[in-house]
């Protein structure tokens, strides 16, 4: 269990996912740049961070901007939407009569991604929601902002473990306040902190022999 003081952002695990460099930038040494990626995304979660704002309909209710937190992972943040469906079987929520299933809505710009950064994120916001609610949830969405669709995801054995053990690695590299060495690569060029970061720089591997016996034969030369 972790203490209030020891949580970590829930976001965070996208940016570690990404490139735990620039989470560790972020989080440990709280370095932040915008680019247009960063710009838009908070333009879409405006529409969707409201917590003052509940849609109902028949049997479903939206509300919005719901606080997540888990002291067994120690992370807190949180969700976009989480939709409430009324079943025969689920939880009891205060002021609603009857038994309710949740589900998380996480809005996104652009579309799906190659990789997992977006499901490790939408993982542990299902999994920070189980505990508060002590309840077990199969599946959530995403809603991405270019193609205007939902994508469901199961929330498998799988992605739970691996969620888990991104979630230690970042609290271990929080607890030792070290900055990983750059990696470069093809996502550097989205990357908000490429210039804070430095990639070419910071993953170079000076030699000091190499560089003394250049420095003695410029000094050679110039006799």
């Amino acid at each position: 269990m972790y203490s209030e003081e020891e949580l970590l952002s829930l976001s965070g695990i996208q940016h570690f996912y990404f490139c735990k460099r620039q989470w560790a930038l972020i989080h440990v040494e709280q370095q932040w740049a915008e680019n247009r990626a960063t710009m838009e995304g908070k333009f879409i979660h405006e529409n969707a961070d409201n917590p003052f704002f509940i849609e109902s309909r028949k049997n479903t209710f939206i509300s919005r901007a719901i606080p997540l937190v888990s002291y067994n992972l120690g992370f807190y943040g949180i969700a976009d939407i989480v939709e409430f469906t009324k079943v025969k079987k689920g939880i009891v929520l205060q002021n609603k009569e009857g038994f309710w299933k949740p589900n998380i809505v996480e809005y996104k710009r652009g579309k799906p991604k190659e990789d997992k950064r977006d499901i490790v994120q939408l993982v542990l916001e299902v999994l920070c929601l189980e505990e508060m609610l002590n309840y077990n949830i199969s599946s959530a969405d995403f809603f991405y902002n270019e193609t205007k669709r939902r994508v469901k995801v199961k929330m498998t054995d799988d992605l739970r473990e691996d969620v888990t053990n991104l979630a230690k690695s970042m609290h271990d590299i929080y607890k030792n306040r070290t900055t990983p060495k750059a990696e470069k690569g093809k996502h550097c060029k989205s990357c908000s902190l490429v210039d804070i970061c430095m990639p070419r720089l910071t993953n170079k591997k000076a030699n000091i022999a190499n560089y003394i016996e250049k420095y003695c034969k410029l000094g050679d030369d110039d006799n």
